[in-house]
């Protein structure tokens, strides 16, 4: 078995002595990765969402600051994906399922002492549960849980910016970046849920009505976005920016952490 590239941060490759021995539980936060396995269009693999968790935190943890620290939890691959049924490929957990393994792990972590959880998600469809999740967990364990941002991908048309929601131009590039091995440029295709133009106040997303869909409802392929704009250059580049923003994220909770300690400095 090969450990991760963070292995030495990697919570499942420690021994119960190496666990009892961190001396900065108290303020670094364990990272946690949920992720999904579901269709991603007929160019992708359908790991696509587990998969950009780990190479988020391969990239974002070779960048960490000096004095940041933090630790990884196991990834949760399976999420909340019934929006992607219809397609084959596709594995998915129930949101109570989700909500469940993760206060497992938020109450293992408190139990070995570490006070700080920080989650990356991969999946739009985790979101709902993620967020009043980690607001319980705030209540249960008195721990501090978040959800860590890289923030909005730049150079984007304004279309695949609104309604690049899934299998796109971005997802396509970072996988094109990270494992191109794994992705099939020739069969990408450009298919979009609405257009920015179209009238009316109804739509999957970004717009005053929002209305319940599943992925069938809005794409023949599978794909929500231009993947056919896609590159590895700019792949190369997003994956560059957004593991910089990861990595300036956990730091920002390494220091709150530090700040609420007894005598601690913000």
């Amino acid at each position: 078995m090969n450990f991760p590239s963070y292995r030495d941060r990697y919570l499942p490759a420690m021994t119960l002595r190496q666990v009892g021995a961190l001396a900065d539980k108290a303020w670094a936060p364990v990272i946690l990765a949920t992720g999904a396995i579901e269709q991603h269009g007929p160019h992708l693999p359908v790991a696509v969402d587990a998969l950009m968790g780990q190479v988020w935190l391969s990239l974002a943890l070779a960048r960490l600051p000096a004095g940041a620290s933090c630790y990884v939890a196991p990834p949760i691959t399976i999420g909340k994906s019934n929006e992607h049924t219809g397609f084959p490929g596709t594995l998915m957990i129930s949101r109570d399922t989700l909500r469940s393994q993760i206060l497992a792990v938020a109450r293992q972590i408190h139990a070995w002492g570490f006070r700080s959880l920080a989650v990356i998600n991969t999946h739009g469809g985790n979101v709902p549960v993620l967020v009043p999740t980690l607001r319980e967990i705030r209540e249960l364990f008195g721990l501090r849980a978040g959800l860590l941002q890289s923030g909005p991908v730049a150079g984007l048309s304004a279309q695949e910016a609104t309604f690049g929601i899934h299998a796109g131009e971005v997802e396509t590039s970072w996988v094109m970046a990270a494992a191109g091995r794994l992705a099939d440029p020739s069969r990408a295709v450009c298919e979009f849920p609405a257009r920015i133009e179209d009238p009316g106040e109804v739509r999957p997303v970004a717009a005053p009505a929002l209305v319940a869909w599943a992925s069938r409802d809005v794409s023949k392929s599978g794909v929500m976005g231009d993947a056919t704009a896609a590159t590895a250059e700019k792949g190369e580049r997003w994956l560059e920016e957004g593991a910089a923003a990861y990595a300036a994220a956990i730091a920002e909770v390494c220091r709150i952490g530090r700040a609420a300690l007894p005598g601690g400095n913000p």
